[in-house]
């Protein structure tokens, strides 16, 4: 389980990484059932990538797997073309991590938006790391 300090933790380690990179960024932390547990919108980061912070992480919890991965069967002759339109539309690009326990359980998952796709997943990586602890 994530508790608030957890995800608290996780946010900072990826708000301390898009700072460094100079991207304002929008990062959610869900639970395993794909439900908000902490969200921050830094100072300038666009609008528009609320909904796509928190639809990554929803994707990285719903399907266990980083966004960019998922991605990979969604293309035109994947194995699951299409996939991405199911459960409410998911985000299949970088920026999306689940995270897990020490037992390689998911536990919940980290998605970030605001620059471009390598640079959220940057954050993502980051703020993920902090959570190699829970």
């Amino acid at each position: 389980m994530i508790t608030i300090e957890d995800a608290r933790r996780i946010i900072a380690a990826g708000e301390a990484r898009a700072k460094e990179i100079g991207v304002p960024a929008n990062i959610a932390v869900l639970d395993a059932g794909a439900h908000m547990k902490a969200f921050v919108r830094m100072d300038g980061a666009l609008l528009g990538s609320i909904d796509i912070a928190v639809s990554k992480a929803r994707t990285a919890a719903l399907f266990s797997m980083r966004t960019e991965a998922i991605g990979e069967f969604c293309k035109p002759g994947g194995t699951s073309f299409g996939l991405e339109q199911t459960n409410g539309g998911l985000v299949v690009f970088a920026g999306g991590i689940p995270l897990t326990d020490s037992s390689n359980i998911v536990i919940g998952a980290v998605g970030v938006s605001g620059g471009a796709v390598s640079q959220d997943r940057e954050i993502a990586e980051a703020a993920a790391a902090a959570a190699t602890t829970v």
